[in-house]
């Protein structure tokens, strides 16, 4: 039975999963792409789903008398997302971090979710990696905002740009905020300046 046929004999799990699924999301939250087990990799427990939000990655799995299990990770915790094609269904593998508040120091959890439907899943592996890359910068900057706090902060002109030094940190933020907001600049060149006005601090 191929992925479509399956598909269409179990429509009712995946239906009543999805809906805990959008029950789970936040005002503004919205679902990219989904994908389940495949009914061959789940003989002896109910099937696994993985959802790809606007905002994180949710799986979920499901009781044998009912009610359901999420494991959610927002994408800036994501550290990085694996996808394996066999023959018969795929496997995910997304680590990330325990410590959401921090770029650095906390230790990594993984996760794995096998025998996912090809297709759907290599869509989620997309959208993993899409956010993996858009985070990736702005970790690394974030790091070195922590490295500064560690060390106390550092004090002189980061870049040699003597108008940040001339301008008022809170100005400075404000501008680039603006400009953020009116698409004129990217979010990675917005935390490159507030990096360069936090480390003036």
């Amino acid at each position: 039975m191929n992925d479509k046929n399956e598909q269409k004999s179990t429509e009712a799990g995946p239906r009543k999963a999805l809906s805990f699924f959008e029950s789970m999301l936040v005002p503004g939250e919205t679902i990219q792409a989904s994908t389940i087990q495949r009914r061959l990799f789940a003989l002896i427990h109910r099937r696994t789903m993985v959802t790809a939000t606007s905002g994180r990655l949710i799986g979920m799995t499901r009781g044998i008398f009912g009610g359901f299990t999420p494991i959610d990770m927002r994408w800036q915790d994501i550290k990085t997302a694996q996808i394996k094609a066999g023959i018969f269904g795929s496997k995910l593998t997304v680590t990330g971090l325990t410590q959401p508040d921090l770029a650095s120091g906390g230790s990594m959890r993984a996760f794995e979710f096998t025998g996912l439907r090809k297709a759907d899943a290599q869509a989620v592996y997309r959208i993993c990696q899409a956010q993996e890359q858009a985070w990736r910068e702005k970790r690394r900057l974030r790091e070195l905002e922590e490295l500064r706090a560690k060390s106390g902060g550092f004090q002189g002109n980061v870049g040699g740009s003597s108008s940040i030094a001339e301008e008022e940190p809170t100005e400075r933020l404000r501008k680039a905020k603006a400009m953020l907001e009116q698409g004129l600049i990217s979010d990675s060149e917005y935390e490159t300046i507030k990096a360069r006005v936090i480390g003036q601090l």
